[in-house]
């Protein structure tokens, strides 16, 4: 039957190192939707200039599209010139794989690696990160640690690539980048009025792990200077197992202890099913995203397609929807 064949689906959530020209990003966004794959959302932020796009499909054809994407990068960002809130080392900066249907993290892994070798291939060093590390678990707070300005002069003896390129530091315009294997996380920023930076980032070190808060989460205070606002901005890397709620309570209470208070929340990518079935979008501030950010949602749609297509004997394509 068709119902029993498996649908292996890889999702791959690359953050690139451009949040202002949209011509540019939406290049890029056309250029992924030129492979097998389903692009499912892509969004941008000019103080963090950063966009972030999420798109699934089978693992060989997002593989491919995350290679081109990262060729892309390369030709056509310049971090020499790149100036932004968010930490960053490379024009493709992050890339990290996510197993979510007919898949193990190995199998996850096993996609990381190529693609890091492939991107390593065009001249790019690259990091492996997450479950793709040797041993697993390097986080990319220690890989992005100095920006790309600490690695163009040469490697630190604490951080030399997995996949060097050839080269004794950075590449001079593209950098370095971080491909890992990862669970669903859940990126979001909390904006906030009544404090200052300094107490932004106060807060973002009281409640991340490392300095002793949630589990699995990360955090930083940052001051955007297009919108003028504050924000906390975080990975929360697991959760199903810690709360978002409690975080957002926390974050809360601690500005409220300012003489602050929280204003909006917003999620960066796809909503994870721990915000939609446990119905906390009003608590947490959220606006409507609607069922096409449900990642459950599209998902479930996704696979139904291409077991229909395996139904009808022809091979699945994804015809494009206007985004």
């Amino acid at each position: 039957m068709v119902s029993d064949i498996p649908v292996p689906v890889l999702e791959a959530v690359p953050n690139i190192s451009e949040g202002r020209d949209l011509g540019l990003i939406r290049e890029m966004v056309d250029l992924i939707s030129g492979y097998d794959v389903e692009v499912l959302d892509w969004s941008t932020d000019p103080d963090h200039h950063r966009a972030l796009i999420t798109f699934i499909g089978p693992p060989p054809a997002v593989e491919d599209a995350a290679v081109s994407l990262a060729d892309f990068a390369r030709e056509h960002i310049d971090l020499r010139k790149h100036r932004g809130v968010h930490p960053r080392i490379g024009a493709l900066d992050v890339l990290p794989l996510v197993p979510l249907n007919d898949m193990s993290m190995i199998d996850a892994v096993y996609s990381a690696r190529r693609v890091a070798e492939a991107i390593s291939d065009l001249g790019v060093p690259v990091y492996h990160y997450g479950y793709a590390s040797s041993p697993p678990g390097r986080d990319l707070a220690t890989l992005r640690r100095g920006g790309f300005e600490e690695l163009i002069g040469g490697w630190p003896l604490d951080r030399f690539p997995d996949q060097m390129a050839g080269r004794s530091s950075a590449h001079p315009t593209a950098g370095v980048t971080c491909v890992g294997a990862r669970k669903v996380l859940l990126a979001w920023n909390i904006f906030t009025e009544g404090i200052t930076l300094q107490e932004a980032r106060s807060i973002a070190s009281k409640i991340r792990e490392r300095d002793g808060g949630f589990t699995g989460l990360r955090a930083l205070g940052l001051a955007l200077e297009v919108s003028g606002r504050i924000q906390v901005s975080m990975n929360l890397e697991d959760p199903f197992r810690t709360s978002p709620l409690d975080v957002f309570d926390a974050i809360a209470s601690e500005a409220g202890a300012l003489g602050g208070q929280v204003t909006e929340t917003e999620v960066v990518g796809m909503l994870p099913d721990t915000l939609v079935l446990s119905n906390s979008e009003d608590r947490l501030m959220l606006p409507d995203p609607g069922h096409a950010r449900r990642l459950s949602e599209r998902l479930a749609r996704h696979i139904a397609a291409r077991r229909d297509a395996r139904r009808g004997g022809a091979k699945w394509q994804y015809r494009r929807s206007s985004l």
